[in-house]
């Protein structure tokens, strides 16, 4: 059984999955550990919609192709698009590192294309989960604060088991779509998307670990005596 802290540290966002289906029990489970997360004053605002076969195989086909065809961008969660300095130097060096584990080289764009395309699939994983949020808390800071913490906790208890995410704000590009085969209700506001599965091990992308800030570069340490 590994500890806590093998569990959070060994994590790695998965990105090529086995063709093999994850049981429904287990995901139920997965999400009931997860649900224990943080919530501000016990708000709980967090629902969950858990597509697989046939309505996940609709939802792939109407993100990919509304992209492909010029629909704009739908996704219902605040962006903000002028990312620079460190936060865009991040992006760009996690991408290097993916291209670099598949070989796409930089004037490849066919192979690039097609690396973006496998977002918008959800990476073809057997299980998407759809987080929303209760739409009531629509613009206050309290539901994505939930819905952070609960996806951290379900990433690492699918980890636990054997299981592999990746957060992917691409698979829920055309929010509609995804309301429609999700069957998600008016009263939902669509956070994020989880692709989970069984990790392919022989996919190269998976063996990808992120680079971290440091302790000392991102804590600020007051009123404590060396």
């Amino acid at each position: 059984m590994k500890t806590f802290d093998e569990i959070v540290v060994g994590r790695r966002s998965i990105r090529g999955f086995l063709d093999k289906p994850v049981p429904k029990a287990l995901v139920a489970e997965v999400i009931g550990v997860a649900m224990r997360a943080p919530s501000s004053f016990n708000n709980q605002c967090w629902n969950f919609s858990v597509v697989t076969g046939a309505p996940l195989e609709a939802i792939r086909a109407g993100n990919t192709e509304g992209i492909l065809g010029g629909k704009p961008d739908s996704r219902e969660f605040r962006r903000f698009d002028g990312i620079a300095d460190d936060h865009r130097a991040r992006q760009i060096e996690i991408a290097k590192q993916l291209f670099g584990a598949m070989g796409i080289e930089r004037e490849d764009k066919d192979a690039r294309q097609d690396w973006v395309l496998r977002g918008f699939r959800q990476f073809d994983a057997p299980v998407s989960i759809v987080v929303t949020y209760d739409r009531i808390l629509l613009g206050s800071d309290i539901a994505p604060f939930d819905c952070g913490a609960v996806t951290n906790a379900l990433v690492n208890a699918a980890w636990s088991r054997g299981l592999g995410c990746v957060i992917n704000s691409q698979g829920i590009m055309q929010s509609p779509v995804v309301r429609e085969h999700a069957h998600i209700p008016d009263d939902q506001v669509i956070m994020i998307c989880v692709a989970m599965g069984w990790p392919d091990e022989e996919f190269p992308a998976n063996a990808v670990v992120s680079n971290r800030k440091s302790v000392d570069d991102a804590v600020r340490f007051v009123g404590f005596e060396d």
